[in-house]
């Protein structure tokens, strides 16, 4: 039976069917569905962990005791990951351990566009790129096969194209395999140095047999057709050379994309007049067949900015673009905003209008940053502004203290935040850290965490306590707070941010998108009070707007949660009633 599929949806079935026992993950555009569909099969354990650092080793533990584990991240999850990314690639494995890393070349949902493939030769592990769903499943399949044989974690590249597109997937029964009695074995787990150095060795020389495997893999394949051009590519690169050339080109196209193999690329380059090296980012393959002796045309001609198209190969080969329908110029550009009722815009509004100096994390918080409310100095990656402040403040002394802060959501703070935390307790800046406490993991499509009371199937499960946490790091001063109480918010941050120690705002209140949180009745607009003065569009809310002169609230988006209604000083803005 065959199954139109998603990509991720189809690496989740080629866990099912790899027999794979344990996935743990933390979610991470465009990884995210690669977990919440293999959750889906009874047969594999899955999890939510606080960050991927501990997904990595929560796999690593489950391959050691013998079962088939895997983890998932997005490309900047993978940083996370690599401390025990590149000791496991000394360990090797006991049973299959493979991990997923999505890229998203464009920055779609991400703060850079990083090439994993650099992680992959740096660890010196067997990287696979599928280049459509079926590929995807097998791919996991075949992963399994080389971790356990050649003794090494391997990596399986998505990208956002590949992982968020359907192809069809052939349906198949999942492998049986019997958990193994556990052997303990000091020398190959034990990452002391004097065991350690034995381990490099193996490393080098299993490369060399992977090198070997890629010259005869059917990872790799050739597809002769015209011999005046010739193409090396992968993943979603291959669809796009397919689409523009067909078989009027010969086509390398390369599945195991680290170790790179070389008698094949020696041999195809051989056959054709002229090479080409298309792939997205960096040129990893161009570089690779440039230190060959083999000339090739790679980076020159394409950019390592951004994803390609079918338009960006034709327009490189200097070919006609078909005609396109263009939106005319004079339609206004509508930028990402935080949604209706978002508990996050009335704390934003707070440290806006007070002009406080605000260090931003990960989540979809970082929309604090964009017009109207520009609440938001910095954002570098999670857990960052927590440590970030930390620093800010230990140079800038009594002047930055007061007028500084930084926030972080619930997911994040468990993530990677905590850290910081300590640190700004033990090392002692008086600086104050707002944790946005949203109740879920909202960026990345409502998923469970920690704090949230259950588990990646909605199973209660313990819940931490992030006003206790917060003690036990060593903060005093905690208090919680209500975002859509502008006035207690204000007291909030101004009162802490006065004080000579470290401090903790909790900003609670669910997500709005979250069922089980009910609107209100929207908010009424009295025109006869309303003078236009526009301090309601100040939020930034989307179910505020003006029409001649006056404002409207659009009662399909308004949730009542009634912060415009603070900030109107006539009392045009009222309650609407229940």
């Amino acid at each position: 039976m065959k199954r139109l599929m998603l990509g991720n949806e189809a690496i989740a079935r080629g866990l099912y069917e790899a027999g794979v026992d344990l996935v743990s993950s933390y979610p991470g555009t465009p990884s995210t569905e690669i977990t919440e569909i293999a959750a889906t099969y009874d047969d594999i354990y899955c999890e939510w962990a606080p960050n991927e650092k501990v997904a990595c080793e929560v796999a690593f533990g489950a391959s050691l005791r013998g079962a088939r584990s895997a983890c998932a991240m997005k490309h900047v999850g993978l940083n996370v990951a690599a401390d025990p990314l590149f000791t496991l690639s000394y360990t090797g494995v006991t049973g299959g351990l493979v991990i997923f890393v999505a890229d998203d070349p464009a920055m779609h949902s991400s703060q850079n566009e990083q090439d994993s493939r650099h992680y992959a030769i740096a660890a010196k592990v067997p990287m696979l790129e599928p280049a459509d769903s079926g590929e995807a499943k097998e791919f996991v399949k075949e992963a399994y096969r080389l971790s356990e044989e050649y003794d090494t974690p391997v990596i399986i590249r998505m990208c956002t194209r590949i992982a968020h597109s359907q192809s069809l997937v052939e349906l198949c029964d999942r492998e049986h395999r019997e958990l193994p009695a556990y052997e303990k074995n000091p020398q190959k787990f034990i990452m002391v140095p004097g065991n350690a150095i034995k381990k490099h060795p193996i490393v080098e020389e299993r490369t060399r047999k992977l090198v070997e495997l890629g010259e005869t893999t059917s990872l790799n394949r050739v597809e002769m057709g015209g011999t005046n051009m010739g193409i090396i590519c992968s993943g979603t690169c291959y669809q796009y050379v397919k689409e523009v050339f067909g078989d009027s080109v010969s086509v390398l196209k390369i599945g195991l994309v680290n170790p790179l193999p070389e008698k094949l690329i020696k041999d195809f380059a051989a056959k054709v007049d002229k090479l080409y090296v298309i792939e997205e980012l960096d040129g990893i393959m161009e570089t690779h067949v440039k230190s060959m002796g083999i000339e090739c045309i790679g980076k020159e001609m394409f950019s390592p900015l951004g994803e390609y198209s079918q338009a960006t190969i034709k327009k490189a080969f200097g070919m006609e673009l078909p005609e396109v329908i263009k939106a005319d110029s004079d339609i206004p550009m509508r930028p990402p905003i935080m949604c209706a009722g978002c508990p996050h815009r009335g704390l934003f509004y707070t440290l806006s209008k007070n002009k406080i100096t605000c260090l931003g994390d990960i989540g979809c918080y970082t929309l604090g940053s964009a017009a109207p409310l520009f609440a938001l100095d910095s954002t570098l990656c999670m857990g960052a502004s927590i440590s970030g402040l930390h620093g800010f403040n230990k140079v800038g002394g009594e002047d930055s203290e007061k007028r500084s802060v930084c926030v972080i959501g619930d997911s994040t703070f468990m993530h990677s935040g905590m850290t910081g935390l300590v640190n700004i307790a033990y090392n002692a800046s008086n600086s104050t850290v707002i944790i946005l406490d949203n109740s879920i993991t909202g960026m990345t499509g409502h998923q469970q965490n920690p704090t949230t009371g259950y588990n990646i199937k909605g199973d209660p499960a313990a819940a931490v306590n992030l006003e206790e946490l917060c003690h036990a790091l060593g903060i005093k001063r905690v208090r919680v707070v209500d975002p859509y109480d502008l006035k207690q918010c204000e007291e909030a941050v101004l009162e802490e941010i006065a004080v000579p120690e470290p401090s903790v705002i909790i900003s609670r209140r669910p997500c709005m998108l979250l069922k089980y949180v009910k609107p209100k009745a929207p908010v009424k607009v009295n025109h006869d009070k309303c003078v236009g003065c526009k301090q309601c569009l100040k939020i930034g809310c989307p179910a505020v707007s003006f029409k001649d002169g006056k404002a409207v609230i659009d009662t399909s988006l308004c949730v009542g949660c009634n912060v415009c209604t603070q900030m109107c000083k006539l009392g045009a803005m009222e309650k609407g009633e229940e």
